[in-house]
């Protein structure tokens, strides 16, 4: 599988930028503090840090299965980052809302109806897989558990918000190649998500 210089760089800015908006998203407080000097540069930097390798990673190894997948299938597939949505994605998290949509992969090539949705299941599936990888580091302790719960919580958030069969979402191809594949994909990610949300309701 290859990378374009292009796509590279892509990747890296959207990983970055995504870090530096879900940081000021989760640590408004902090970052507020920071920009009065009421806190020393190196504990943003930690916040970073954190954010880079929980939502960057959950948002850019989405994007990288469906590549992966489409490749699988003989096409042409290469990720695309939307500066203008990174933006908003910054400015939205230090205003205190988050909208993250850092681009896409976008593949050409014959493929049937079971292929597209296939790499479309590929990046909620992945996922979920990354969430149940950190969720044990909760109970390490220290920096490693926040690193654990954040990304457990966004890896399952962003694979049920992506298996809603809306607009350009990876449900709403998955819908369209197969309702069972659909219904039995998106009723444990929604769970999931609502659970790291909402976690008294289920206790």
């Amino acid at each position: 599988m290859k990378f374009s210089g292009r796509e590279v760089r892509d990747l890296l800015v959207a990983w970055l930028a995504l870090g530096v908006a879900f940081t000021f998203f989760f640590e408004r407080d902090l970052v507020r503090a920071l920009m009065s000097g009421g806190v020393p540069p190196v504990q943003f930097g930690s916040v970073l840090v954190l954010s880079l390798t929980t939502a960057g990673v959950a948002f850019l190894l989405h994007e990288l299965a469906h590549k992966v997948v489409a490749v699988r299938f003989g096409q042409l597939a290469e990720f695309r980052a939307d500066y203008g949505m990174l933006f908003l994605a910054v400015a939205g998290g230090l205003a205190g809302f988050l909208f993250a949509a850092p681009g896409a992969v976008y593949h050409q090539g014959r493929s049937t109806l079971r292929e597209n949705g296939l790499i479309a299941l590929a990046g909620p599936v992945t996922n979920v897989a990354l969430g149940f990888l950190f969720l044990p580091l909760v109970f390490v302790g220290g920096f490693v558990t926040d690193v654990g719960y954040r990304g457990a919580q966004i890896n399952f958030i962003l694979a049920g918000f992506n298996m809603l069969p809306w607009g350009p979402l990876d449900g709403n191809t998955v819908r369209k190649w197969s309702t069972p594949v659909f219904v039995a994909v998106l009723v444990p990610t929604v769970l999931l998500a609502l659970f790291v949300m909402f976690p008294t309701l289920f206790l």
